[in-house]
């Protein structure tokens, strides 16, 4: 700490990310465990906190996420998407196809950012707040595929048909982006996606990433 933090603050910051991290809760022993302060001074944050709906306790006494989160991680698209729209535009110029950003919301695939070539006679309509499930589409299979490999392999995704008739997909996901799951992709009318489109790809989502850090 430094005299231009406030510890409060800063110990509160760590109770949220600390419950977050937790499916089952945590008890005010175990925070105060985890944080090395006395039981009293965790009482009182947590008790800050849920008034702001930001903690709930259930009858166990276990304190969890509250849904006040919900409000504040409203904001995070807009500012995800404005993060995400130069690399977006460079490979929707660069491939000819429509590039997009999407993100995980519960589980469904949410493209929270497309950009469309402009110098193309006809591309993919794939619009800002499109859904599907994560298990079909590129968009979707390339976040999975990050899940259940080792960091740093999972490459790319490519599909056919699964969300259009006679639309491909390619979608790489974002890596090293600490509480953001998603990942990058373009859409287009083919049969089957140009050998250069999957490493394009990842090379945006690389971008992504580092634009997010």
């Amino acid at each position: 700490m430094t005299a231009e933090t406030s510890q409060t603050l800063d110990r509160g910051l760590r109770v949220l990310k600390l419950l977050a991290d937790t499916d089952h809760g945590l008890t005010v022993t175990e925070l105060s465990n985890k944080l090395g302060v006395n039981r009293t001074v965790v009482y009182r944050l947590l008790a800050t906190l849920e008034q702001h709906a930001l903690v709930r306790r259930d009858l166990g006494g276990r304190a969890r996420v509250g849904l006040g989160v919900l409000r504040l991680g409203r904001q995070v698209h807009p500012l995800v998407r404005e993060a995400a729209l130069p690399a977006l535009r460079s490979l929707a110029e660069d491939i000819g196809a429509t590039a997009h950003l999407t993100l995980v919301d519960g589980a469904e695939a949410l493209a929270v950012a497309v950009v469309e070539p402009t110098w193309t006679d006809y591309h993919v309509a794939y619009r800002a707040g499109f859904r599907h499930p994560l298990d079909r589409g590129a968009a979707g299979r390339a976040i999975l595929s990050a899940r259940t490999q080792p960091p740093g392999e999972p490459g790319y995704t490519l599909t056919h048909g699964e969300l259009e008739a006679g639309a491909s997909g390619a979608a790489a996901p974002l890596l090293g982006v600490t509480g953001v799951e998603g990942s990058v992709g373009v859409v287009m009318l083919a049969d089957a996606v140009p050998e250069r489109v999957g490493p394009r790809v990842m090379d945006a989502a690389r971008e992504v990433a580092e634009a997010l850090r």
